[in-house]
């Protein structure tokens, strides 16, 4: 096969990595936001629930979890089902397996990063909210969710990109991504050398505009702050 088909399919397996990774990260930052929310204050069913939670998917490396969910997924919701009194066949093909198990794995990182931040929002703020009337869901989404983003925005930024990374052993489930295509390229060219700096260079590139894109959103986060300091420091001018 000529070089520009190698090239053409490392170009569909780069996009295999950007879907399994955005959708992985998008299944993390929704389960950990819904488990920080949950456990930000103390209540012993969810807290106990999120213990057993954390324990296994942060204990278990996310490799195990994809080859669990791969090769037990059908079975764990045939199972699901039976208690229902349903049957039902669901095939868990390696797309599937690769976003759960990231999405999983990664929600309860993701889960002590939002529940951090926030901690570090200023109680004032939730008590301005109670005076000021606000109902509780406009409250979380209006005030305090968008400080929360600007605390916890860094750390989110980190996970993205360890997200993006884990997708390269994703391919060990037999998802056809672009190290797999990498690897298939080098073996039948006898020329690794060249397929693994394009499957780098790759990951390299998408790391980049990841910080472009961060910083981007944190100024976009931090002009609230920045007019609130500029407003202090002129009154106390006065």
């Amino acid at each position: 096969m000529p070089l520009l088909g190698f090239v053409e399919q490392l170009g569909h397996g780069a996009l295999i990595t950007i879907q399994v990774a955005v959708l992985s990260y998008l299944l993390a930052l929704l389960v950990g936001t819904l488990f920080a929310l949950a456990t930000v204050r103390r209540r012993p069913v969810m807290n106990i629930f999120w213990q057993v939670y954390a324990s296994i998917f942060t204990g278990v490396p996310s490799l195990l979890v994809a080859f669990l969910f791969y090769y037990a997924g059908s079975g764990m919701i045939a199972s699901l089902f039976s208690l229902v009194g349903m049957r039902v066949n669901i095939e868990v093909n390696p797309f599937a397996a690769a976003v759960v198990a990231l999405g999983l794995v990664y929600g309860a990182y993701i889960a002590d990063i939002v529940r951090s931040a926030i901690h570090n929002v200023p109680a004032r703020q939730f008590e301005a909210a109670n005076v000021l009337l606000i109902p509780r869901p406009a409250a979380w989404f209006f005030v305090i969710l968008p400080q929360v983003l600007r605390f916890a925005l860094p750390a989110l930024t980190n996970m993205w990109i360890v997200v993006l990374k884990d997708t390269a052993l994703i391919s060990l489930i037999g998802l056809k991504e672009i190290m797999t295509y990498a690897r298939l390229a080098s073996g039948v060219t006898k020329e690794p050398f060249i397929y693994y700096i394009l499957a780098a260079a790759f990951f390299l590139l998408m790391t980049g505009l990841t910080y472009l894109v961060s910083q981007r959103v944190e100024g976009w986060t931090e002009r609230g702050s920045r007019r609130r300091a500029a407003t202090g420091e002129a009154a106390r001018a006065l």
